[in-house]
């Protein structure tokens, strides 16, 4: 992986803007810096302005692990698409009445075991779709995702878990990820190539399935096994490299 503001780096991105390419974003750690309680999470002013700027010149999408409802409330714009529930939520004709009755047998697991999460301090987040395990504000956090994992391998049901930064996300195993809705986004806009920013575990679909011209930007620093191509060291550089789309627009 390169960085993204490095002279590679940079050519790449103009080489895919002139190509005027559909914009993804992920939502927390990308265009939102991450938070100890999750209803906390906004987008930085000078982000949102300068994704709403680029919004008006080019289709952007926000594909997130929340749902639609939840994430439109915290934007301050409107994208062309809002994808949620990490790819299965935001597309027509897709079976959710079958993805929300996988979930039911987490729910019922969790239900039981309400004790004991707080004890280990976890807060379960059901956005319908899917299960957010958020385990940043326990005692012990390697303690709590192995308490978490053991206690959701007693479920059959089909599931997805991913571990992701203090958290577990239970997607049913045959929902759409990430990868999925982000190739749909480009093929319904019959668009040249397609630009997508992500910080965590659950974006790696997405990375992994963009075509050689794509970009690929992991929020963070470089980990030898993250399909993106380019990184950036933290959130508070996603800014700079909006207004570097811009830039490059506008020239």
């Amino acid at each position: 992986m390169k960085h993204i503001f490095s002279a590679g780096g940079k050519a790449a991105l103009r080489k895919v803007m002139a190509r005027a390419p559909l914009l993804a974003f992920d939502f927390d750690g990308t265009l939102a810096p991450l938070v100890a309680h999750p209803q906390d999470a906004s987008m930085p002013l000078g982000v949102m302005r300068r994704i709403s700027s680029l919004a008006s010149r080019l289709p952007v999408a926000i594909i997130t692990g929340r749902s639609v409802a939840d994430v439109r409330a915290r934007l301050g714009f409107e994208p062309r698409y809002i994808i949620g529930n990490h790819g299965a939520e935001g597309f027509g004709g897709q079976p959710l009445d079958i993805y929300r009755q996988i979930l039911d047998a987490p729910r019922t697991l969790l239900s039981l075991h309400q004790a004991q999460l707080r004890d280990h301090g976890v807060q379960v987040e059901d956005k319908g779709l899917s299960i957010a395990l958020h385990y940043r504000m326990a005692r012990d956090r390697q303690q709590a995702a192995e308490w978490i994992a053991a206690l959701l391998r007693r479920i059959e049901a089909p599931l997805m878990l991913s571990f992701g930064k203090c958290v577990v996300n239970v997607t049913p195993a045959n929902a759409p990820d990430k990868g999925v809705a982000l190739r749909r986004l480009v093929e319904r806009e019959s668009a040249q190539a397609a630009v997508f920013i992500g910080d965590d575990v659950n974006d790696e679909s997405a990375f992994a399935t963009a075509a050689q011209h794509w970009l690929t930007v992991r929020i963070g620093a470089a980990v030898p096994r993250s399909a993106a191509k380019f990184f950036l060291d933290h959130h508070a550089q996603v800014a700079v490299l909006l207004q570097d789309m811009l830039d490059m627009l506008s020239a």
